[in-house]
């Protein structure tokens, strides 16, 4: 006896499922494709369930699928179902902004924004390559490790390490820096126990324009454009009297916006990621990190704050003045 599969192959059905087909097309049947089924009833994801997953959001918008689960006598499983095919929602936590901003205040940022986007529009490139971003920050003997710089690739089942929280080291000093878009121009250890006043300012600016002399003589021919931040110092009548001498324009920035300065979302980032989770055991080590820091951040060209304006002024826009993050 000749094996079936082996004539017809291992796709074939027996004889007794050809029997039974051929009963039911007898019958009336006129196609071999399955019937439609019920599936499994609605139950816990039907319209009352819906509205009772709605009014408990409605009231504790941070509740747990497990809490909401207890109160509406609902699996977890379906509430997530819920929330998220039903409801169309998303847990989402908050995000950390600089300053609570007022309405006037985010009507002055969109100005500003569409301001300086505008100007650009019609010089292009050479409007940014005039710039000259200049800010103050914090060097210390020790900064924390952000929690992304601790991850490492491990085995499925190796333990998670343990981070402990650190706190920002007392003690520090005040740098001032100037950078363009070819990379920093220069920078000033301010010396402990100094304030930098408007006084301190404007004589950090004479010799910012000696060293633009010497470093950026093409920059100072076309004459530079400052972006710096409304500060106290930088607005002291000494300073604006020292500007308007040198013809240097100083660019409109709005308050409360470190989003669009460039050393503030760009520069001081780069520079102190390389130092963070080193203590140096004293400033003067500090002082030799950031001059390496800057050497390097000059040779590799990383720097790109000044040319990522563009982006920043039409998400400004785009946000109506608000906050931006994620560029």
């Amino acid at each position: 006896t000749v094996d079936r599969s082996t004539v017809c192959g291992e796709q074939t059905v027996d004889r007794s499922t050809v029997s039974r087909w051929a009963t039911r097309f007898r019958e009336g049947r006129v196609t071999i494709n399955d019937d439609q089924r019920p599936g499994r009833p609605k139950t816990s994801t039907d319209e009352r369930s819906v509205k009772l997953v709605a009014d408990f959001l409605a009231q504790d918008r941070r509740a747990t699928c497990e809490e909401i689960s207890q109160a509406a006598g609902i699996s977890p499983t379906s509430v997530f179902r819920i929330l998220t095919n039903d409801l169309q929602k998303r847990k989402i936590c908050a995000r950390w902004v600089p300053h609570c901003l007022t309405a006037e205040q985010k009507q002055k940022r969109l100005e500003i924004a569409t301001l300086l986007k505008q100007r650009f529009n019609v010089e292009g490139q050479a409007f940014l390559y005039r710039i000259v971003a200049i800010d103050e920050t914090w060097v210390r003997d020790f900064e924390p490790e952000l929690k992304s710089q601790s991850n490492e690739w491990r085995s499925p089942t190796s333990p998670r390490p343990k981070k402990f929280r650190r706190a920002q080291s007392k003690v520090k000093q005040m740098m001032i820096f100037a950078y363009d878009h070819r990379g920093i121009i220069m920078t000033d250890r301010v010396p402990c126990g100094t304030s930098v006043t408007a006084a301190y300012y404007r004589d950090w600016m004479q010799k910012l324009r000696r060293k633009m002399h010497k470093n950026r003589p093409d920059l100072l021919g076309d004459g530079p454009l400052i972006l710096h931040d409304n500060a106290r110092p930088h607005l002291g009548k000494v300073v604006t009297d020292l500007l308007s001498k040198y013809e240097w324009e100083v660019l409109p920035h709005a308050p409360y916006s470190p989003d669009m300065s460039p050393p503030d979302f760009d520069l001081f980032h780069k520079l102190k990621e390389p130092m963070r989770g080193h203590r140096f055991p004293s400033l003067e080590e500090v002082s030799a990190a950031v001059t390496r820091a800057i050497r390097g951040l000059n040779k590799s060209g990383t720097l790109n704050g000044i040319a990522n304006l563009p982006k920043r002024w039409d998400a400004v826009i785009e946000k109506q003045g608000d906050y931006i993050e994620g560029l």
